[in-house]
């Protein structure tokens, strides 16, 4: 086996996915977002899989991380076409919270340079409504930094495709030879 085969970089693609996944496991709890979190959680479990398969010579795992790759492609696009308003959706329903609270994405008070003159210094204590806080101006508005999450899984899950094809395929050719 070398250093670049297909099973090598199953494995690599795996680990970047599971640490950009746990990345945006966080933040969706910071902003409540229970339908992500249940999603993530459950996509973290599916690369923990698909990696095991790719290091354990099991194709029967990385077929199901692989059926579960279309699964997250499907999410994703779902959560870009929320976050910008594209099929009827709109980034200000309460869907992704399941509808059980008022919360929205941590980025949209917290993005990179939000102003928000309604934040006191000492934190959130004297709020009883995050939704009611606003930010005056930021360098990148919320939704984008949410399509720039889901983009960046969509293009690692279209990469683990491909590669978890080309790894099923080596390692029945090579259960096929042995037989």
């Amino acid at each position: 086996m070398g250093c670049c085969s297909g099973r090598c970089m199953l494995a690599l693609l795996c680990c970047v996915q599971l640490i950009t996944a746990v990345e945006r496991q966080v933040f969706d709890f910071l902003g409540y977002q229970w339908a992500p979190i249940m999603v993530n959680f459950f996509h973290i479990i599916m690369v923990i899989l698909g990696l095991f398969g790719a290091v354990q010579y099991q194709s029967r795992y990385i077929i199901v991380y692989l059926l579960w790759m279309f699964v997250w492609v499907g999410w994703n696009v779902f959560v870009s076409c929320l976050y910008l308003d594209m099929g009827g959706l709109s980034k200000d329903s309460n869907i992704l919270s399941l509808g059980v609270s008022s919360h929205s994405s941590w980025w949209k008070s917290n993005g990179p340079g939000c102003q928000s003159p309604n934040l006191p210094s000492d934190g959130w204590q004297d709020h009883q409504n995050p939704k009611l806080t606003t930010v005056l101006s930021c360098w990148l508005q919320y939704q984008y930094i949410e399509v720039l999450h889901s983009t960046t899984q969509l293009l690692l899950s279209l990469l683990a495709v491909v590669y978890s094809c080309y790894v099923v395929s080596i390692f029945s050719e090579e259960e096929s030879y042995y037989k």
